[in-house]
């Protein structure tokens, strides 16, 4: 017990303390990445492992220098900015965002010491991650998935690309697009979609847009073909 309320730094003494609280960073920043990456955020396991392990080093080289402490914070801010995307239906990315400044926090906990509070708080961060997300499944609904086969114009394959970053912006994986024919002039491909939250199928909207894409038709399964990437 005394190992998880205890300040490692007076139980294990120098460099041992430092190297073991280093450790157990990655461990932390890890775990919350596991869960991100499991559900194909922008933010993955090596992110947020760099994230805890950045945020523990700092504060183990600060010792009592509040202002350094105070850099992280700052510094965090403008890494999670970086994950927020505006587009032009709306904000995302948000809780990645704040996934990013939360495990700085358990960073920081662990680079004081208290490598149990920081274990502890990580496990409090997947909790909120995962029991919300189930309520939300809950009480918004399940996502209900349908497929768009699309007819565009090749356009010398530049037509591809933009729809590659129209796809990206709203997180719609390269797994969920599949090539069913491609010939000099046109290419057919199949996206699959959540028809059943309105910022999921915002991407269709701006698909339509485009003045390469000559059809857009839905259909009840994928066809197996080749993906897009």
């Amino acid at each position: 017990m005394i190992w998880i309320i205890e300040d490692w730094h007076k139980l294990l003494g120098k460099p041992w303390a430092e190297v073991a609280l280093a450790l157990i960073s990655v461990l932390c920043g890890a775990l919350i990445g596991f869960e991100r990456e499991r559900k194909d955020k922008p933010t993955g396991v090596r992110t947020l492992t760099l994230v805890c392990l950045g945020s523990a080093v700092f504060t183990l080289v600060s010792d009592s220098d509040h202002r350094i402490a105070a850099q992280i914070v700052t510094g965090i801010g403008f890494l999670g900015a970086g994950a927020v995307i505006h587009g032009r239906f709306g904000v995302s990315g948000l809780t990645s965002a704040a996934a990013i400044w939360a495990v700085a926090a358990v960073g920081m906990v662990i680079g004081t010491g208290y490598a149990g509070g920081g274990f502890a708080l990580s496990m409090l961060i997947l909790a909120v991650l995962t029991i919300i997300s189930a309520f939300e499944q809950k009480f918004l609904g399940p996502c209900k998935y349908a497929v768009m086969k699309i007819t565009m114009q090749t356009n010398g394959g530049k037509t591809l690309i933009m729809l590659e970053e129209t796809l990206n912006e709203f997180h719609v994986h390269a797994k969920d697009c599949i090539i069913l024919k491609a010939t000099d002039e046109t290419t057919e491909m199949s996206v699959r979609y959540c028809q059943a939250h309105a910022h999921h199928k915002a991407f269709l909207t701006q698909v339509a847009e485009m003045p390469e894409v000559c059809t857009m038709e839905r259909e009840a399964i994928a066809h197996p073909a080749k993906t897009l990437t």
